[in-house]
């Protein structure tokens, strides 16, 4: 209700009420009206009822002037003290309103308070538990935090790096690239995976990827550097051992086209000096051409050797003298070492043979060689090769390679046999890892005597075999004569009229084919005519697989003599499903022809 109906409520009160009360209580209903209006309306509209009000209550009902005053002083305080009421109720519902809304901006503080320090542990925990190296530097690279993921790839503890440099951890040749860095960073640059070297506490090497960012305040300001590091040495390594078998696998390709071309000239340049051995008048023509076969089995020998590494070859396990693969491959050894180094053999003879492939064996001597001249380095030395048989209750042949190098602390020597660690020291080719293999592979040791500044000595012990010396079991010569008609099938004319020259010679009938169709063609004409068949493996139009099918196919009891230049094994490998009377590897001599031949001739009529 307004404030004048209020007044005009009181007084028309006032006014039925006046028969009874007559002139007494004048202005009760007055000053109900305006403590209503104070307390519902406010101080203006209750002190509008008072101007109004009390006059007229005067002159309605009572004109007592002392009267009148003291209601208007009455109704003045009422409306003082209601505003003062009002005053007092508003300002304590403000301070509880205010109180309410503090209270809850409380709540919402804590919470995210309680949030941020919640992510700000799980951080601590990311950054604590992280195989990675964490690390934050002020822009001046002084570290400020090292997690626990710095000190395992680095060695080194929060304690001993908080407050320092990465200058103690920085290879000479890199120190640049920390001051290059940071002035990126300042920058308000980045480096994301960068790769580099890092010298742990003991001192090794390792190849980290980096990442680099600038750490900003509030305000969006440089404050710092976030170093992020990975170990990555195993990755390298692993990348490194890929790149080596991809390496491999090129040159075992390579290999395999050059070893038949190769082996095919091999088998005319050895076979045809073994025919003209045979007819030499002369010791100093015999002299001559038994170094061309020399020369020649050298050569086949490296062919082997190429195919070994590459992973072509297979062992060919055979009595040795070790003594004499040291003779053999003395020259290359020679040729392969600086000239101010001197080469002393201290070779025994008559050592007891060892059971081991030649190729393998060879690798193993040149490579702890090449190893002791690489310790030597470039100035003047000696490495010598010693041979010996040593007495125990198991006969062992031993190898002895010794230089006078810079020698190796126990740290290096520890290590020098595992794969992947290098220092100046090692060789080239199959690295000391590979020489443990092959000594493992014929179950032999190798022992290492060394020390700084005082030179190495390696030591292999490899088993004797049960058999004796290596000259007690080469073969004896026999009759190769024979007869019979054969087919001779190979893509080298050389080879061709070698092996025919050669056979004719002991007794038999040869006809010549220069592929796989032409012998089929020569073959179906009149197979039963054939007592055997020398198969090149390796040939244009018709290969030897191809054609050897179909001889079998025309008469399945065909001795066939498969020749190439991959191993005895590998072939037989490969053709064990076919029946062969034997197989040649090339090069091969006159006499080794015609002595696999016979040898056929005899499995053809022992199966028929």
């Amino acid at each position: 209700m307004t404030a004048g109906g209020l007044l005009a409520a009181a007084l028309l009160l006032r006014l039925a009420l006046n028969p009874v009360a007559h002139q007494r209580f004048p202005y009760t209903t007055v000053v109900i009206a305006v403590l209503a209006a104070a307390s519902t309306a406010g101080a203006g509209p209750a002190l509008m009822v008072v101007l109004i009000g009390c006059p007229s209550a005067f002159y309605l009902f009572d004109r007592d002037t002392t009267r009148f005053g003291t209601s208007l002083f009455v109704t003045l305080a009422i409306i003082w003290v209601v505003a003062q009421l009002r005053r007092a109720n508003e300002k304590a519902s403000n301070a509880a309103r205010l109180a309410d809304e503090r209270l809850e901006q409380l709540r919402i503080e804590t919470a995210q308070r309680t949030r941020e320090e919640k992510l700000s542990a799980q951080l601590r925990a990311v950054v604590e538990s992280s195989e990675d190296a964490i690390i934050s530097k002020d822009l001046d690279g002084v570290i400020q935090s090292w997690n626990y993921g710095a000190e395992k790839i680095f060695g080194y503890t929060a304690a001993e790096m908080t407050g320092k440099t990465l200058a103690v951890m920085i290879p000479p040749d890199r120190a640049d690239q920390e001051s290059g860095m940071l002035e990126r960073i300042r920058e308000g640059g980045g480096i994301k995976h960068f790769e580099t070297v890092r010298i742990r506490k003991d001192g090794r090497e390792i190849h980290v990827s980096l990442t680099i960012s600038p750490i900003r305040n509030p305000a969006g300001e440089i404050v710092g550097v976030s170093d992020i590091a990975r170990d990555i040495t195993e990755r390298r390594a692993f990348e490194e051992q890929l790149r080596q078998t991809q390496r491999l696998e090129s040159l075992g390709v390579l290999a395999g086209g050059l070893a038949h071309d190769f082996n095919n000239l091999l088998t005319g340049i050895v076979g045809n000096a073994s025919l003209a051995l045979e007819d030499a008048k002369s010791s100093a023509e015999r002299d001559r051409l038994s170094e061309i076969l020399r020369t020649g089995e050298r050569a086949a020998l490296l062919v082997r050797q190429m195919l070994a590494y590459a992973g072509k070859g297979r062992f060919i396990v055979e009595p040795l003298d070790l003594s004499e693969q040291v003779n053999e491959i003395v020259g290359l050894l020679r040729t392969s070492i600086p000239k101010l180094i001197d080469l002393d053999l201290r070779l025994s003879s008559g050592l007891p043979a060892v059971e081991a492939d030649r190729s393998q064996m060879q690798q193993l001597i040149m490579n702890l060689a090449l190893n002791a001249a690489e310790a030597i380095g470039d100035r003047a030395g000696k490495v010598t090769i010693v041979t010996s048989a040593r007495d125990a209750d198991e006969r062992q042949v031993a190898l002895e390679v010794i230089d006078n190098g810079c020698g190796m602390d126990e740290a290096t020597k520890a290590r020098i046999f595992d794969p992947f660690f290098t220092t100046k020291f090692t060789g080239r080719g199959l690295g000391l890892a590979a020489v443990t293999g092959i000594i493992n592979a014929h179950q032999g040791s190798i022992a290492v005597e060394t020390a700084p500044d005082a030179g190495s000595r390696f030591t292999v012990l490899l088993p004797a075999s049960r058999g004796g010396t290596a000259d007690s079991v080469k073969a004896v010569p026999v009759d190769v004569h024979g007869y019979g008609r054969l087919l001779v099938v190979d893509d080298e004319e050389l080879i061709r009229n070698m092996a025919r020259f050669a056979l004719e010679r002991c007794g038999y009938t040869v006809e010549v084919a220069a592929d796989g169709r032409a012998a089929l063609e020569a073959f179906s004409a009149a197979p039963d005519s054939f007592s055997a068949v020398l198969l090149d493996l390796t040939m244009p139009v018709m290969s030897g697989e191809e054609a050897l099918e179909h001889l079998q196919q025309i008469r399945p009891a065909v001795p066939v003599v498969l020749s190439s230049g991959y191993t005895e094994l590998e072939a037989l490998r490969k053709f064990e499903h076919r029946r062969l009377a034997g197989f040649l590897q090339k090069p091969y001599t006159a006499t080794t022809l015609a002595r696999k031949i016979q040898q056929a001739l005899r499995h053809g009529r022992a199966t028929v």
